[in-house]
């Protein structure tokens, strides 16, 4: 019998923080095994800590790649702005009868790892054409191991970057079976991505950032998507910006909501790593997938 998957709960609050320290870049791995080191008990080491921190992909992966409902390829396009040339992965309903909405999935800050390519795989299953970009195909793309993928995110010229992400968009806007309706979700860096391009493209009909930073509030009155914001309760470095960001929000008349479920931290929806609240994420995805369903299933 298989042990029992921990939670949050199971991990001292200041271990929790240096492991999203040293997630976002704020510390390295030595770091972190320092200063979990003063958490440990019998047979426990800091190494232990982060080894069960860490993602388990194969655990969570609800949708199978070669899944028969969907059909799913890369798809390489052009980023005149960007880097040039971009990839994502393309997935959508087989045999769907008429046109669909689209949906840019977009990583955290280790590319395009097993997980987003899940998240994509349960989004063409809802009945969406998705797709999700991988940041890091101009430097060799996901490397497979997600401390190397973080080292190598760090390389990258976020001015392209983003602009790789407008073209992806875009490309998104034209495809080929879709209505002609947009929407972007996206997770810690992604959900930062979310909140800048709702700023940048008016084509836009709804973004729903997951515990992301906010984009420059001098261009939140440039916003015509409507949002849904999602953020854990327990993510200081996030949640900072939020009141000055709601602010702009009300003061552009931005159509928004906030879920931000009590007990969670950043990263809750991610179901590879115990910081995963089952309840929250499924009614995170659950009111993401009501927000798609009112604003991207009409015609354009």
């Amino acid at each position: 019998m298989s042990a029992p998957r921990k939670t949050a709960a199971d991990f001292h609050p200041a271990v929790l923080g240096l492991f999203d320290r040293y997630v976002h870049g704020d510390i390295d791995r030595r770091a972190f095994l320092a200063g979990a080191a003063r958490f440990t008990a019998g047979a426990t080491t800091a190494a232990g800590l982060l080894a069960a921190l860490a993602p388990q992909f194969a655990l969570a992966q609800q949708v199978k790649p070669d899944d028969a409902r969907l059909a799913a390829r890369l798809l390489e396009f052009d980023s005149p702005q960007g880097y040039g040339r971009a990839r994502g992965y393309l997935v959508r309903p087989a045999g769907a009868a008429g046109p669909l909405p689209a949906v840019l999935v977009v990583h955290e800050n280790r590319g395009l790892n097993p997980h987003i390519e899940d998240v994509a795989r349960r989004l063409a299953l809802a009945g969406y054409i998705a797709f999700a970009p991988d940041a890091l195909f101009p430097l060799g793309g996901y490397p497979g191991d997600e401390d190397a993928a973080r080292a190598l995110f760090q390389g990258l010229d976020q001015a392209k970057t983003r602009q790789d992400f407008i073209a992806a968009a875009k490309l998104l806007d034209g495809i080929e079976g879709g209505n002609g309706r947009i929407g972007v979700v996206g997770f810690c860096y992604g959900g930062g991505m979310a909140n800048y391009l709702a700023t940048q493209l008016p084509e836009l009909a709804a973004a729903v950032p997951f515990y992301g930073s906010a984009p420059a509030l001098e261009d939140v009155p440039k916003i015509r998507a409507e949002l849904l914001v999602v953020l854990a309760s327990e993510d200081e470095r996030i949640n900072a910006a939020w009141p000055a960001y709601e602010q702009a929000l009300k003061a552009a008349n931005v159509r928004h909501a906030l879920y931000q479920p009590p007990g969670t931290q950043h990263g809750f929806n991610n179901d590879t790593t115990p910081r995963y609240d089952e309840a929250a994420a499924r009614e995170a995805w659950a009111r993401m997938l009501a927000l798609f369903q009112r604003t991207l299933r009409q015609a354009a």
